[in-house]
């Protein structure tokens, strides 16, 4: 309606001048009977919500109706008092003649337990559920909101999406702690109807005494009986608002409306009516128990038992349940035993537990990189904290897709409970590969080989290299920096370590869809290039064996366009991955050896003995799985001592620790010392560039 908010907004004040202005007594009972519908249209409407978001005005309509409510016990006091026997009040009559018949005495006990009832049982626990609600509500509204950006970062909702659903967080926190102050309102309203109750009462005694010339009883008579049936007027009102408030904030996670709720999940048991009824028939045959009634209930129920029994196979059918065929794609468990139980018995089928691929799709480990937080480092992940912990997260996908040329899938951000409050985890594939304790409110102090002394604070390890590091407070950053340490803040050791773990892991990260994104974004601009591989001379799978080889030893694959240049110059050759391989580095070979080099801009390596060469040239073995050096366990342990020596010299010197061989053997070294020596570069002499200096720094032989 276009007009409506003025309307309503003009009701309002009509009700705050109902407290002031007389009305005459039909239309007191027009308004008395009002207050019933909308008690009753409050309380329905309460039962048929699915969430508490659903009615958030709930709060506000508890005032209105509060302030509506108290404004007709204003006028109807006014109208009982001043015309007394001769009050023609319809509504107030029928409560004081129909329900309590006439009996001002009877009238005000039954007044008083409704009260009672209202005030102590509804009101006083709705009360307490608000307060509850409102607490946790706010306490767990940062982990909802990093959850909402977490998903929005990871590209799984969009824009607007986490707009809705941040609001969603907010109203709610405001809902609820909006009906924690609201529920006052009924408690107010219910200590108010007892005063005015008994002021009315002793009103009337004096009125009709003093004013009005009765007796003391044919005033408590007409005054009382009066003044209790406008008590249960405005009280059996409120008391049906009162249980709407109730009900309303003590619903939890729901799929349908409070009657369906209760249908389904009283009734899901046919074993309980069953139970419950022959209890009761029991009781009606042999005890003192009312026969009838007691039998019929106990009937009613055995049958709702028989009905809920019968609806439940019914749905097994429908479902696929039961003994008929499974669903075609649904691989249920068969056979007599289920895995670690007890042997099934004979024609009893397992309940089905997946049968739409979106609820396969809730258990299926689908993201590739995800990281679990403590809930001691959400702060760091809350934007309204301050924390930017899912931006560093953003930075860390940029940076390596320009740095390594690998695109990320979006990496999901989750708390976890089972973690140490300042502890996160890092995921590949739903296993852990790595894990670390940040402190939030301290730094990371790291000594890079040259800081000497001792810091006082935690004493621990960087993540990311294993260096020696310290958590101080923040006053002892100038100290820490004086000594020779670098200092960073939590996030970035988060940052540097998330970074460090991915390129590690990244032959492994390079998954399908990640290859779908590298080949559809080649295509932009090179889908010649792109349908010459692909599938004319390699297989998609073939070609990510390729990039996941380069990867593993940290070679970037973001020069896509020559890698493929390169498998079109040499798939007409050989098909084999490992020869491919080398084939591509040796195209690559200007950019791996400028990342290889040393400050002063020279490639610095230790060489190989030729002798030594030929031996490893001869140790190699093929099979049709693999080729490999089959080495002596004995030699190739002094090797590794005798590299890894030569290595450590050369390092003191500032340069890169670089092995240098023969492209024969180049890929089987690589290989086959990867493990002692993970961090050594490898390079062969057919990789080298006329125009960066290169030089020997030692040849080892053994």
């Amino acid at each position: 309606m276009k007009y409506f908010d003025i309307i309503i907004s003009l009701l309002i004040v009509g009700i705050v001048l109902l407290m002031i202005l007389p009305i005459p007594t039909f239309m007191l009972d027009i308004f008395q009977i009002l207050n019933i519908t909308l008690s009753l249209v409050i309380l329905l409407s309460t039962m048929y919500v699915g969430s508490a978001l659903e009615l958030s005005s709930f709060p506000s309509i508890l005032l209105v109706i509060t302030l509506f409510r108290l404004s007709l016990n204003v006028n109807s006091t006014r109208l009982i008092l001043l015309q007394g026997k001769n009050f023609d009040g319809q509504v107030v009559k029928a409560f004081g003649n129909f329900v309590v018949q006439g009996n001002y005495i009877v009238g005000i006990i039954i007044f008083l337990i409704l009260v009672i009832i209202q005030f102590i049982v509804i009101t006083k626990g709705s009360e307490r559920i608000s307060e509850v609600a409102a607490r946790f509500t706010l306490d767990a509204m940062p982990g909802k909101q990093m959850s909402v950006d977490a998903d929005y970062n990871a590209g799984l909702i969009t824009e607007e999406e986490a707009k809705k659903r941040r609001n969603d967080v907010r109203r709610e926190a405001d809902f609820y702690g909006a009906m924690d102050g609201a529920s006052k309102f009924v408690r107010g309203d219910s200590i108010a109807g007892i005063i005015i109750v008994f002021v009315n009462i002793l009103g009337g005694l004096i009125i009709g005494a003093v004013q009005q010339g009765l007796s003391i009883g044919e005033a408590a008579e007409v005054f009382t009986l009066l003044t209790v049936g406008d008590g249960l007027a405005a009280q059996i009102p409120s008391l049906l608002v009162s249980t709407s408030s109730g009900i309303l904030v003590s619903r939890a996670a729901s799929e349908d409306n409070l009657s369906m709720d209760m249908m389904k999940q009283l009734t899901s048991d046919n074993r309980v009516m069953f139970l419950t009824g022959g209890v009761l028939v029991f009781l009606s045959l042999f005890t003192p128990l009312p026969t009838f009634s007691t039998l019929l209930i106990g009937a009613l129920l055995i049958g709702m038992g028989f009905m809920a029994s019968r609806e439940t196979k019914k749905l097994a059918t429908d479902t696929g349940g039961g003994t008929g065929p499974e669903p075609e794609g649904f691989a249920g468990l068969k056979g007599p035993t289920p895995p670690g139980g007890e042997p099934r018995p004979k024609g009893e089928q397992p309940a089905p537990f997946m049968t739409t691929s979106a609820e396969v799709s809730e258990i299926i480990q689908t993201d590739t990189i995800d990281v679990e937080l403590g809930y001691g480092l959400l702060p760091l992940a809350d934007p309204t904290q301050g924390g930017d912990l899912l931006d560093r997260i953003t930075l860390v996908r940029k940076q390596l897709a320009y740095e390594m040329g690998l695109i990320l899938t979006p990496i999901r951000v989750r708390d976890s409970v089972l973690l140490k409050a300042n502890e996160y985890v890092i995921k590949l594939k739903g296993t852990e590969i790595a894990r670390y304790e940040l402190w939030p409110n301290r730094l990371l102090a790291i000594n890079p080989g040259t800081a000497k002394g001792i810091l006082p604070g935690i004493s621990s390890r960087e993540p990311a290299f294993g260096l020696e590091a310290y958590w101080i407070d923040e006053s002892q950053r100038e100290f820490a920096i004086n000594s020779g340490y670098t200092v960073v803040d939590p996030p970035s050791v988060f940052a540097t370590h998330l970074s460090e773990i991915i390129k590690k892991y990244a032959h492994e990260i390079l998954g399908r869809r990640e290859m779908s994104l590298l080949i559809d974004g080649l295509k932009e601009k090179f889908s010649s290039l792109v349908n010459e591989v692909i599938p004319d001379g390699l297989k998609l799978f073939e070609v990510q064996r390729i990039l996941q080889n380069l990867l593993r030893e940290r070679v970037s694959i973001r020069n896509l366009p020559l890698v493929f240049e390169t498998l079109t110059e040499h798939i007409d050759k050989t098909k084999d991955i490992d020869y491919l391989t080398e084939y591509v580095r040796r195209g690559l070979k200007r950019q791996i050896v400028l990342d290889a080099r040393s400050d002063d801009g020279s490639l610095h390596a230790v060489g190989l003995d030729p002798a030594l060469e030929r031996q490893l040239l001869n140790a190699i073995r093929e099979t049709p799985e693999e080729r490999y050096l089959a080495l002596d366990p004995e030699m190739l342990k002094k090797m590794e001592e005798t590299l890894s020596n030569a290595l450590e010299k050369a390092m003191k010197k500032g340069f890169m620790p670089i092995v240098i061989c023969s492209g024969s053997i180049r890929y089987y070294l690589k290989r086959s010392i990867e493990r002692a020596l993970p961090g050594v570069i490898v390079l062969a002499y057919e990789e080298l560039v006329e125009d960066i200096p290169f030089s020997v720094e030692a040849v080892i032989n053994l």
